[in-house]
């Protein structure tokens, strides 16, 4: 079914169409909310793991700011109030760009690096029961090949 309005053309959602789209709102909304509940006994948000992640797989477990802003979806200046609590939490420093002025890093501490290896097996473990083990292994492999496409369309949206 399709509707005009005002140079507008709706091209509405099926059935099937509607009810793939909410059972992927449904998922999205739900498995992020129990990875974040498997996170806080050890004082950790999804963010925060992300963040530890990025610098953690890091050459020399640190990245520009501007960069990790870029790879967790974060501004410039949420990033900065995260990595600030980061700080308190003694998981993650500022460090000065040697080579320009305004830069700044966000650096991995060994205390961040000690939470990380320790977190980092729950977290897994949390992936895969609410989600990697209840899909087979064929569905798997086709909601990723499905997904593809809407990340590459969705990459290049956010470098327009």
């Amino acid at each position: 079914m399709e509707t005009e309005t005002a140079d507008v053309v709706t091209h509405w959602l099926s059935d099937e169409e509607q009810r793939a789209w909410r059972t992927h709102l449904d998922v999205s909304r739900l498995l992020m909310y129990q990875l974040e509940r498997d996170l806080q006994p050890f004082g950790l948000t999804n963010n925060d793991y992300e963040i530890l992640v990025n610098l953690s797989e890091a050459e020399d477990r640190r990245l520009r700011m501007s960069d990790l802003a870029k790879a967790t979806l974060q501004s410039k200046s949420r990033l900065s109030h995260q990595i600030t609590r980061m700080e308190n939490a003694g998981l993650v420093r500022r460090e000065e760009c040697d080579t320009d002025r305004r830069g700044l890093f966000a650096v991995l501490t060994a205390h961040g690096w000690e939470t990380m290896r320790k977190v980092a097996p729950h977290h897994v473990a949390s992936v895969r029961a609410h989600f990697i083990d209840l899909v087979s292994a064929e569905d798997l492999a086709a909601y990723r090949e499905a997904m593809l496409p809407v990340v590459a369309h969705l990459r290049a949206e956010r470098g327009r």
